[in-house]
């Protein structure tokens, strides 16, 4: 038979499970609580109640109080307004605000209805600078030709493929938006191409974004609020996808079209150098270049101050996708001093209440 435990040994044990904490009401500390719903539905107050329910509601609660830091920083809507007429909506605007806010989406948030709320921002001029991939830029002239659809996870390819419809996660693009792209992008091409001829034009991917967001000519697209506001939508892969389709096939038709990277890499390092003094911001959704891109621009400038990255990717296998912000200040591309967080959600859950707690508050 076991020996008993004395009294002795017990107050041990208990000395050993039930340890003496240290007090954290005086450390800053949030205490943890949900949103209680006998207040109502309040759709900022729920926003509100992520900072203290824990997990990564809190991580976007931190998020937010991020992003507002980068908001506080810049002019206000009303300066703005005063200071801008709508015939001075340029580049220059963007070299006054006092944190240029970098923003980067991988193309699958323009197939999904992410869009309409980075449309939203560039109609308001609440960021200053946009990275993307090639999908990112063709999907946001395709919707405005023609729609996408909700479709299902589940659904199989070998029937998608014999119905012409192509299958973004639950989204459903039939191949015929394809075609009207490219009846819609053809002409436009060969003008461009007639203008490298005639007038000596040196065509960057952002230039050509910038010449699609004018021909598109469509409130509902981002890319003619980034065209008529001035701001620059850089996308150094801009042939990896549909675009790069049509631009391979107008070179064995039309051949003679040039597109420089290098003039934008040039641009958007500056970009970050230009900004001096001033902050930077970054808000990146999604890993992969668009991330990627930002990073290395504000290395320039020894770092971003502010960064605020929405993924869903884990950093155990290496790559900068899933690499917490850390991993970036080791390099330069966030500050050490920086206010950064990542939150671990889909971006079309975490971003929608992003801007509905941050730039959603700051325009009229």
């Amino acid at each position: 038979m076991a020996d008993k435990v004395d009294a002795e040994t017990l107050d041990a044990v208990r000395s050993v499970v039930f340890k003496e904490s240290e007090t954290l009401e005086d450390k800053n500390f949030t205490r943890i609580s949900g949103y209680d719903f006998n207040k109502g539905v309040d759709l900022v107050g729920l926003i509100s109640s992520m900072a203290s329910t824990g997990f990564q509601a809190s991580n976007l609660g931190d998020a937010i109080q991020v992003v507002n830091q980068m908001l506080d920083w810049r002019l206000s809507h009303e300066e703005v307004a005063e200071d801008c007429s709508e015939e001075e909506r340029d580049p220059s605007f963007r070299e006054s605000v006092k944190c240029k806010i970098f923003l980067g989406f991988t193309s699958n948030l323009i197939s999904s209805g992410v869009r309409d709320i980075i449309r939203f921002l560039l109609e308001h001029r609440m960021v200053d600078v946009l990275v993307t991939t090639a999908g990112g830029i063709e999907e946001d002239l395709i919707k405005c030709l023609a729609p996408t659809y909700k479709g299902d996870f589940s659904l199989s390819g070998t029937f998608l493929r014999s119905k012409g419809l192509n299958r973004i996660g639950n989204l459903l693009v039939p191949n015929d938006n394809y075609c009207k792209f490219e009846d819609w992008i053809n002409p436009i091409l060969n003008k461009m191409l007639e203008e490298q001829s005639s007038k000596n034009t040196v065509w960057t991917p952002s230039k050509v974004i910038a010449r699609l967001g004018k021909e598109i000519n469509d409130k509902s697209s981002y890319l003619y609020w980034a065209y008529k506001n001035g701001i620059p939508v850089y996308c150094p892969a801009l042939t990896d996808g549909s675009l790069g389709d049509m631009l391979y096939c107008h070179s064995i038709r039309s051949p003679g079209l040039l597109i420089d990277i290098v003039q934008d890499i040039r641009a958007i390092n500056e970009e970050a150098v230009r900004a001096g003094l001033r902050k930077t911001g970054m808000i990146i959704l999604g890993g992969g270049l668009p991330k990627h891109h930002i990073y290395n621009a504000n290395m320039m400038r020894n770092g971003a101050d502010f960064a605020v990255i929405i993924n869903t990717a884990q950093e155990f296998d290496g790559s900068d996708s899933g690499a917490q912000p850390d991993e970036a200040v080791s390099w330069g591309k966030i500050r050490g001093s920086a206010k950064s967080i990542k939150v671990h959600c889909d971006a079309t859950i975490a971003f929608p209440l992003l801007v509905a707690a941050t730039f959603a508050q700051r325009t009229k």
